[in-house]
């Protein structure tokens, strides 16, 4: 079995979860609680197929917060359960669920860093293939991006199997400057143009050493 079938029998199996809990909501047999629970659960599972099929769903700075949320909810349910006086039987499906929804905010939580090439647009991923033959060609790249009294510069370099990018601008306010490292070019390309309104277009010749 694949890694990604194996994947996409867990989102199978959450999906089933979700609407069996559906099912009973709408047979009168949850709370406003279970109902807010569903609406959790459902994003969770989004996000899960999402990772089985290794495509973008919905915003990526969504999917971290929701799993500290999850992980977080059922930390406090299983706590909760241990000072009430319940069934073994109770305990034992609390127990589990904690298990099954900890295991799922893991994996969002990896789902939702940004430094992954599913996240990238297609101009993104075609900008990050020229970037990489650039970098092939020449150790540094440098590029500056002008727009009214503000000035960009952009310095990147390949440190090991990473994109480093060193960014200044300066405006009437000040100088800033400050960097960032990524496994994946793609990432480098949407960086580059959000803080920097730098494209792969700007980058003309190598970086003056120091």
């Amino acid at each position: 079995m694949t890694l990604k079938r194996a994947y996409c029998l867990l989102a199978a199996f959450y999906s089933l979860l979700l609407v069996i809990g559906i099912i009973a909501v709408l047979m009168g047999g949850g709370t406003l609680l279970a109902a807010v629970y569903l609406v959790v659960g459902f994003f969770a599972v989004l996000g899960l197929w999402g990772i089985s099929l290794q495509r973008s769903m919905m915003n990526p700075r969504m999917w971290r917060p929701l799993a500290v949320a999850l992980a977080v909810g059922a930390v406090v349910q299983f706590v909760v359960m241990l000072q009430m006086s319940v069934s073994g039987v109770t305990l034992t499906w609390v127990l589990t669920s904690s298990i099954f929804a900890i295991l799922l905010a893991i994996m969002l939580y990896h789902y939702g860093n940004r430094d992954q090439p599913l996240w990238a647009t297609e101009d993104e991923r075609s900008d990050a293939n020229r970037l990489r033959v650039m970098l092939q060609q020449q150790t540094a790249l440098t590029a500056v991006h002008r727009e009214g009294e503000r000035e960009n510069h952009a310095n990147v370099f390949k440190v090991g199997n990473e994109y480093e990018a060193n960014i200044t601008r300066h405006s009437p306010e000040g100088q800033e400057a400050f960097s960032e490292r990524f496994r994946h070019p793609e990432s480098l390309v949407f960086f580059l143009e959000k803080f920097a309104s730098i494209t792969i277009n700007d980058f003309q010749r190598p970086a003056t050493p120091g």
